[in-house]
């Protein structure tokens, strides 16, 4: 149970300390946490808040479509940035700082933006739940100088969904999304084919009518491994949709399917890496 008058206490100050700055850009993946971030600043800021969203193959196309959506409903003046991590070498070796990598891109093209448009600061999503976590990426969105004013506000992410369902935010239960890279053990390599794959194969799981949250397709190489719910079992192997599924990936172009026993639990892939 979280302390709701703390937690209402901590976004009044978090958004009086964002009215202080002369204008935001605020890297807006349409997750919840940079979602309510962004809703934050456009209160505090009016128009002088600018969401940029980055799109690529490790995007799925859901998660742009949804961000586009949330921007127009507030107002807010928004612009996609492509980017091509696919020309990353680190990033397709997939070692366990990828997301360093990755970030450290990402965060120049940012600042570059920031930069073009005479925007001191430029704003991410993280919150004081993911300290507990391998985020290599933070430590590159640190070394480039950008804020976390969710982590320094101390919000965790229950109260951010508190905070966003009291706000009225449409995005207040979605569930964590991941980038599609994430998808890969550490070492396999990441490819193009493999990112598709995935994508298609989440996307199919989520045009199931049996009411999924917060899944996984895992790739490992030609078995695809589903991570769901322990509670969405029952639905998962009912013959109509395990046949349904099975027929699916194969013809995404998985050999085998497999279901994972200890189900859905976020950060699995980072088990055995060094915190840091």
């Amino acid at each position: 149970m979280i302390d709701k008058p703390a937690a209402i206490s901590k976004r009044e100050a978090l958004v009086n300390d964002l009215g202080k700055l002369d204008a935001l850009i605020v890297a807006f993946s349409g997750g919840v946490d940079s979602s309510f971030l962004l809703a934050s600043a456009r209160q505090a800021l009016g128009e002088k808040v600018l969401a940029v969203t980055a799109t690529s193959l490790i995007h799925p196309r859901r998660e742009q479509e949804e961000a586009l959506r949330f921007v127009r409903e507030w107002g807010i003046d928004h612009i996609f940035l492509q980017t091509n991590e696919m020309e990353i070498p680190e990033f397709l070796s997939n070692n366990p700082d990828r997301c360093y990598h990755c970030k450290k891109a990402l965060s120049r093209e940012l600042l570059r933006i920031a930069r073009e448009r005479a925007i001191h600061h430029v704003a991410h999503g993280a919150n004081i739940d993911d300290i507990g976590d391998y985020r290599p990426g933070f430590r590159a969105a640190l070394e480039a100088g950008m804020i976390a004013p969710l982590m320094d506000a101390h919000l965790s992410k229950e109260e951010i969904r508190f905070l966003a369902k009291e706000m009225g935010l449409s995005v207040w239960d979605k569930p964590a999304m991941a980038c599609l890279a994430s998808r890969f053990p550490y070492g396999s390599v990441i490819t193009e084919k493999g990112l598709k794959m995935v994508e298609e194969a989440e996307a199919f799981l989520l045009t199931l009518d049996v009411g999924f949250r917060g899944f996984r397709v895992r790739h490992h190489g030609s078995v695809a491994r589903i991570e769901t719910d322990p509670s969405d079992f029952k639905k998962v192997l009912s013959d109509q949709t395990r046949g349904a599924i099975a027929e699916k990936f194969r013809a995404i172009g998985f050999e085998h399917v497999s279901l994972d026993l200890e189900g859905y639990v976020s950060g699995k892939m980072n088990r055995g890496v060094a915190l840091g």
